[in-house]
């Protein structure tokens, strides 16, 4: 015959299970068991105390051998459930993994739900929690290029540096064209958004024309000089280190970063650049353009001004975009920095370690 087993408490115990008992703002289910558990104190038998609170007889047993196993932790919260044997195994599940990331289907270029579900015969909705739980997405992909500027640590350091710790009596200016703007007019007029539906606008349209927008962002207060003209070529270049020159005060030596684009560095640039002493040229990487601080402006002025507007003349664009500028201009704001060098190099180590391993199997 089984005995159910004694509990006995310590004041600080029973203390702690009357305030459960008594509250209104504790689980019903924990209230429940800690009267279980002080009137099996009181010495009362698993019937009566299942009478008492009209409860289930197994009930009873269950709580109070829990709290005598492992006192009020016991009673706190359920016991873990095995619960349904999962349908997929873990050798399937794996199975799927691998095909996912090491293979692609027979005439195509990556797996959908249904390709994959067909290929190791399980459902579209199992593949879709697989690739959830595993953080697959096949379905995307994104773009990346390795620079291999044979001076790539010199210039990223250089670049970084005048960023996080620019130099005193000079401003730090970031400069770059923004080329090949179309001014764009849809062929229907587009519908406003309202309640469950977003804006439209024609996938076609009529060109008018384009500009090139000059742009330097002062990385310490966030104001950007800008100008716009037909095409970019040195003399365009020129045209630009000259307003850059008329626009910052002359006590002011000036730090400009900028791309390896071929007129940046054409001779008559480089004769310029000699009789205005001043100019301090830093070129980033080859194929490192996201370390320049402007391609951040020109992302937001293309998202905000260029890419939904309708422009029936290159000169309406053009007064869209001063229009944008003067703007932001009035409440500059700028872009923090905070990506150390090491940091990146260490990233850039891990992309080309992964990148070679690939280029070895083929």
């Amino acid at each position: 015959m089984r005995v159910a087993p004694a509990i006995k408490l310590t004041d600080e115990e029973r203390d702690r299970l009357k305030s459960i008992a008594r509250s209104r703002k504790q689980p019903l289910r924990l209230v429940q068991r800690a009267n279980i558990v002080l009137l099996a104190e009181r010495g009362l038998e698993n019937l009566e105390i299942a009478q008492r609170l009209q409860v289930s007889l197994p009930l009873v047993g269950r709580w109070r051998k829990r709290y005598a196993a492992k006192r009020f932790s016991g009673i706190e919260q359920d016991a873990p459930r095995s619960g349904r044997k999962p349908i997929i195994s873990a050798e399937q599940v794996q199975e799927i993994v691998n095909k996912t990331t090491q293979e692609t289907p027979s005439g195509q270029t990556h797996w959908s739900q249904h390709s994959m579900s067909k290929a190791a015969n399980v459902s579209p909705s199992t593949v879709s929690r697989i690739w959830r739980a595993h953080g697959l997405k096949p379905h995307r992909i994104s773009t990346f290029k390795l620079s291999n500027d044979p001076l790539f640590v010199e210039k990223l350091q250089d670049v970084v540096g005048l960023y996080v710790n620019p130099p005193e009596h000079a401003v730090v200016l970031c400069a770059d064209e923004k080329s090949q703007i179309q001014a764009l007019d849809r062929t229907q007029p587009g519908l406003p958004i309202k309640r469950g539906r977003a804006a439209t606008m024609t996938h076609d349209y009529k060109r008018y024309g384009t500009t090139t927008l000059f742009a330097a962002l002062n990385t310490l207060d966030g104001s950007v000089i800008s100008t716009c003209m037909d095409r970019h070529r040195h003399v365009e270049w020129l045209k630009f280190l000259r307003l850059i020159d008329k626009t910052v005060s002359p006590e002011l030596d000036i730090h400009l970063i900028a791309d390896n684009y071929a007129t940046h560095k054409h001779e008559k640039v480089q004769r310029w650049l000699k009789r205005h002493p001043r100019f301090h040229m830093h070129f980033t990487p080859t194929s490192s353009s996201w370390l320049n601080m402007v391609e951040r402006f020109f992302r937001d002025i293309t998202t905000q001004a260029i890419r939904r507007g309708v422009f029936r003349s290159v000169e309406k664009l053009i007064s869209a975009i001063e229009a944008y500028i003067a703007e932001h201009n009035r409440d500059p704001k700028p872009f923090i920095w905070t990506a150390a060098s090491s940091d990146i190099l260490e990233k850039v180590k891990r992309a080309r370690e992964a990148l070679n391993k690939v280029q070895d199997l083929r």
